[in-house]
């Protein structure tokens, strides 16, 4: 008798972008501290906690609650009263302000910037962070470069000293349980995924713990592209293609169908 051996397997990550406190879907590339070069593909007239609801009716669990800029708490706490424990927070981060958003209702927040000092990786920091609210609550957000991988802060915008490699990946993942991966400069253009990015040994080889990407991602079909590429190890993020968002791409109801499959 043949054992049959369970892979893991790519799920579809769900998303409500907050910009100037409604929900929105921005080019990633252009999101900058000046609002005049923003380029905006949607903006919903549906408040977060519709979308919220939306994904706790699916059971889209993990959903990722980005705050772009100042003037979206208000938006984000209505998500996370409509589903309590189903969504991860990120934007504007501290240690300061981390446990309250957990004790609104996130499951996890993502933290990027509050652990650089003038661009530069504070360690000690991310243990500080870690210890304060538990690793099993803390994202690290990654971005690739020309070059190799960093470390992004500012929205994705400013290259730090922190280069990803085995090493350090293995460090990040004693204090986190979570890394999430933004292909910005594809993101929201829906002209497909970074497949190197999603096969690289960052995510092929040297992640242990869960890690979901997002950017560019235009067809149904890149949820099995990523399934293959990263041998199921990896989640996808669609946000533009999305009917839901305003997309023709991709049907909502079919991402929900792939993660039932």
């Amino acid at each position: 008798m043949t054992n049959k051996i369970n892979l893991p397997k790519s799920k579809f990550r769900p998303c409500i972008d907050l910009h100037q406190g409604k929900v929105k879907q921005i080019i990633g590339g252009t999101l900058t501290n000046n609002e005049n070069t923003v380029k905006t593909n949607f903006v919903s007239n549906k408040s977060s906690s519709y979308y919220a609801e939306l994904y706790q009716k699916h059971n889209l669990t993990g959903g990722h609650l980005i705050k772009l800029g100042p003037g979206n708490d208000e938006a984000a706490r209505e998500a996370l009263k409509q589903w309590p424990g189903g969504l991860q927070v990120g934007g504007g981060i501290t240690i300061e302000n981390a446990q309250e958003w957990i004790d609104l209702g996130a499951t996890k927040v993502i933290v990027t910037s509050w652990l650089f000092t003038n661009n530069e990786f504070d360690i000690e920091k991310l243990k500080k962070l870690s210890s304060k609210i538990g690793k099993e609550h803390l994202v690290i957000d990654i971005r690739k470069y020309d070059g190799g991988w960093y470390v992004a802060m500012n929205k994705w915008q400013t290259k730090t000293n922190l280069q990803v490699t085995e090493e350090t990946v293995s460090m990040l993942s004693n204090y986190c349980s979570e890394f999430l991966i933004h292909a910005a400069d594809v993101e929201g253009l829906c002209e497909g995924i970074d497949e190197e990015l999603v096969k690289c040994k960052c995510l092929g080889e040297w992640v242990n713990i869960p890690t979901t990407y997002a950017g560019g991602a235009s067809s149904i079909g890149d949820l099995s592209k990523v399934n293959d590429l990263s041998f199921g190890k990896v989640d996808l993020t669609i946000g533009s293609a999305l009917d839901i968002f305003g997309g023709d791409k991709v049907k909502f109801e079919d991402c929900v169908a792939w993660n039932n499959s």
